[in-house]
């Protein structure tokens, strides 16, 4: 029993390395120009065992896909769930926004990944994955209603056309951000700034 908890424990393990390992070399060099012997190297274990664990590479690169959907909705909606009960609807949209720029920037190569293959990946990957998509913005979706609701953001935005722009920036800051002299959470608090004083009201 003991042993067969040990073996179960360790596939677990391999498993999630050999995800960790997809993500950043999606991140790094895209749908197509991933490999799995890539992949395998980088989690150190041989090409045939990448088999045992996703049967193709359009398996594991759907679970790649939806493991960054997760976490990405995971740990805005954390971040928006601990602010203070006094906290404003526009103060719970800058922590969905710093939270969504430092997981894009810093915390999580699944996001990233998640990010720059979305548009590559074959179409029926894309089309299961997209439930999951929607379910995200569905977040978003409500921070907004809520701000307008409560008289905090402008009325005279179309709240769709808003949250595409916010989370098409947002994704973006992937594609041109280098560590340097600022930092990632200092690039959140500017887009903050940036998008809420633009909506608020005055």
């Amino acid at each position: 029993m003991v042993r067969s908890e040990a073996r179960t424990r360790k596939s677990e393990e391999t498993r999630e390395r050999l995800l960790d390992a997809a993500a950043k070399v999606f991140r790094d060099k895209g749908y197509a120009g991933a490999r799995l012997c890539d992949i395998a190297e980088r989690a150190g274990m041989h090409t045939p065992g990448v088999y045992y664990y996703f049967p193709s590479k359009e398996e594991l690169v759907e679970e790649v896909l939806r493991v960054g959907v997760a976490r990405t909705r995971g740990y805005v909606q954390e971040r928006v769930a601990g602010l203070a009960e006094s906290a404003s609807a526009l103060d719970r949209l800058r922590a969905a926004i710093e939270g969504h720029v430092l997981m894009v920037l810093e915390i999580g190569d699944y996001t990233s990944a998640n990010i720059r293959i979305f548009g590559q990946v074959p179409d029926d990957v894309r089309a299961r994955h997209l439930g999951d998509q929607r379910a995200y913005g569905g977040v978003w979706r409500a921070l907004l209603e809520d701000a307008r609701a409560g008289g905090e953001i402008r009325s005279d935005l179309d709240l769709g056309v808003i949250r595409m722009l916010i989370l098409g920036a947002l994704n973006w800051t992937a594609e041109w951000y280098r560590p340097g002299p600022q930092t990632a959470t200092e690039v959140a608090r500017e887009a903050t700034a940036m998008i809420c004083d633009g909506l608020g009201v005055r």
